[in-house]
């Protein structure tokens, strides 16, 4: 990894591991040349990325496609990623990343560990997670982000659980991944609720809730597109985009507001597409100034076909108590199950303070699926 320091942390020994960085093959601005093919190292990463999601879900339904990872890891203009491979006697035990943002919240590093499931338990975590934490470090980040999911079996009723320090949601302390976070420093600054939608959306449900929504939006109609965002609405798309930054609940991970235009939303957009990843958009829009002033998109790809996943909703905060929220939401649900067919369901995610999206979410259908702990620690 050129420029950043590999420090090896006292742990790696003890636990006999050597990590690595993971090369990800990259041929002028990030476009992959045809016929690359992924190092072996990066193809180990990726087999125990679905390791941990069937051994967590029994489904790899939130697991990101071969394509899809490569092309995140190669990073871009807004935020740097690092990969790095574990292994134990020669064979792949464990990975860990380190992404640093490098237009907004340059204090920041996600963090993020994980270990195999047959080799859990024996020091590497703490291994991966110490060296994460001092590559970041090294980069003047003090501020530490991570994340994990728990699935809703998991949280029994009689669970002893650690609140969030957002006031709102809880995880089960006896869950390996809390416990772990935990122990090593960090705090529970937020949990979201993961939920799932059964498709297709009965008919009668859907045409009622538009019209429920559709009674209250007169000064607003919906325009849709799929994958990239016609011309005429990008600069109203990336500014609504900058307002997502900050507008949905992250509690006290302090994040900075994203500084978006139309060249940022056709850098995104082209990932996407590179990444295999499809997209169904519905926006809002003003019909007395033409402004767009609410959006949400829906994600599926081809490798996973049973799954969608639902991605930002945002309403402008001056066009709020419209109903725009349900209405584009309806409206995106209707074209992704004419587009994508074979899509069973649909998985989002929401901060449990945000209860008004919730209740959205509920009118549709979606139920709880899991949770998702939003964790920070900061170093000295």
């Amino acid at each position: 990894m050129s420029g950043i320091p590999l420090p090896l942390p006292p742990d790696a020994a003890a636990a006999g591991i050597l990590i690595s960085p993971v090369e990800i093959p990259v041929e002028g601005n990030r476009t992959q040349p045809p016929g690359v093919v992924p190092s072996e190292d990066f193809r180990a990463c990726h087999a125990l990325r679905e390791s941990h999601e069937l051994s967590l879900w029994g489904n790899l339904d939130r697991c990101p496609t071969l394509a899809e990872s490569q092309e995140f890891w190669r990073g871009n203009p807004y935020e740097e990623r690092h990969l790095f491979l574990a292994r134990r006697g020669g064979s792949p035990a464990g990975l860990c990343s380190v992404t640093l943002p490098l237009r907004e919240n340059t204090d920041t590093a996600g963090i993020d560990v994980l270990v195999h499931p047959a080799q859990r338990r024996q020091g590497i975590g703490r291994a991966l997670l110490q060296f994460a934490e001092a590559v970041a470090h090294r980069q003047g980040r003090t501020s530490l982000d991570g994340y994990h999911e728990v699935p809703l079996e998991r949280v029994g009723p009689d669970a002893a659980m650690l609140p969030a320090k957002s006031g709102s949601g809880a995880l089960p302390l006896a869950d390996p991944a809390v416990a772990f976070a935990a122990a090593s420093g960090y705090s529970l600054e937020q949990v979201e609720r993961s939920s799932r939608l059964d498709l297709p959306v009965p008919a009668a449900q859907l045409a009622r809730v538009e019209a429920e929504a559709t009674g209250s939006a007169a000064a607003y109609s919906v325009v849709h597109w799929d994958d990239q965002c016609p011309d005429e609405f990008v600069a109203g798309l990336a500014a609504l985009k900058a307002t997502m930054s900050t507008d949905v609940p992250t509690a006290g991970l302090g994040w900075e507001r994203e500084d978006w235009d139309a060249a940022r939303v056709r850098d995104e957009e082209a990932a996407m597409l590179r990444g295999g990843v499809q997209c169904v958009v519905a926006a809002a829009r003003h019909r007395g100034t033409g402004e767009l002033v609410a959006y949400t998109v829906l994600n599926w790809r081809p490798g996973v076909p049973g799954s969608a996943t639902q991605q930002d909703t945002l309403v402008a905060g001056p066009h709020r108590g419209h109903r725009l929220g349900m209405l584009v939401k309806a409206a995106n649900l209707r074209r992704a199950q004419a587009r994508w067919p074979s899509a069973r369901s649909v998985l989002t995610w929401n901060a449990s303070e945000n209860q008004h999206m919730l209740s959205i979410n509920i009118a549709l259908g979606f139920r709880p699926a899991g949770y998702e702990g939003e964790w920070q620690k900061r170093l000295g």
